[in-house]
């Protein structure tokens, strides 16, 4: 499968050949949904916190005599029946959500939503976007021209550039951009992924992505 690679100018300068290893492998919707899943539960923390009857604060004096009295007998106005009382196995702050997938599931996964990707003809590649100039105005006007030679790219909302390591120009460049997410290949996962509708990558990020076989 071959992508088109442009220049900084916007300019188509020649074609790329995808690794078949990431971009042709099986594209298992079914592995693709579980790294999602995973990621988001890895996202999830526990607020919600009940106080249990040792943490109700008040007295520890007994309620009134074991016997005698024809009541049930109690030992605190802490316990879960009484008003103001603690509550009986509610919810804790150190819950854990966490959930794990192997290495070879998470690279199959990564694999799994670029070739979807690359299936759905939504990538490109450009050669040196870290010399981009880091100014919101002349990253409108490069993705503007693209717009113009990539149909698929203009009708896209959510739009991922891809580079091999943290870019301050790239960032700068496009992050005030509505719909535009730069990523590096350190933070790359699937539900970031799942979440563009076009993929912009770097030749380097594209070129050391390969290398990661």
């Amino acid at each position: 499968m071959k992508v088109a690679v442009y220049n900084i100018k916007s300019e188509k300068i020649s074609d790329l050949t995808l690794d078949p290893v990431f971009f042709e492998s099986k594209a298992s919707p079914k592995l693709i949904q579980l790294a999602i899943r995973v990621y988001l539960a890895n996202q999830r923390k526990s607020h919600a916190s009940a106080k249990e009857r040792s943490e109700v604060s008040g007295t520890t004096k007994k309620m009134w005599a074991q016997k005698g009295t024809g009541r049930a007998r109690h030992g605190s106005d802490k316990a879960p029946q009484f008003v103001g009382g603690g509550k009986a196995h509610g919810p804790s702050s150190d819950r854990d959500y966490s959930l794990t997938l192997n290495k070879k599931m998470r690279t199959a996964s990564l694999k799994a939503i670029l070739t979807k990707i690359a299936q759905n003809k939504t990538i490109i590649v450009v050669d040196d976007l870290s010399k981009i100039e880091p100014k919101t105005k002349i990253a409108w006007d490069f993705m503007d021209k693209l717009e113009k030679k990539e149909d698929l790219l203009a009708k896209s909302r959510k739009i991922g550039i891809i580079t091999s390591v943290p870019s301050g120009n790239i960032k700068r460049a496009f992050g005030n951009i509505p719909g535009f997410s730069v990523m590096n290949l350190s933070s790359l996962n699937v539900y970031n992924l799942s979440n563009q509708n076009f993929l912009v990558f770097t030749k380097k990020a594209i070129t050391n992505l390969t290398a990661k076989k």
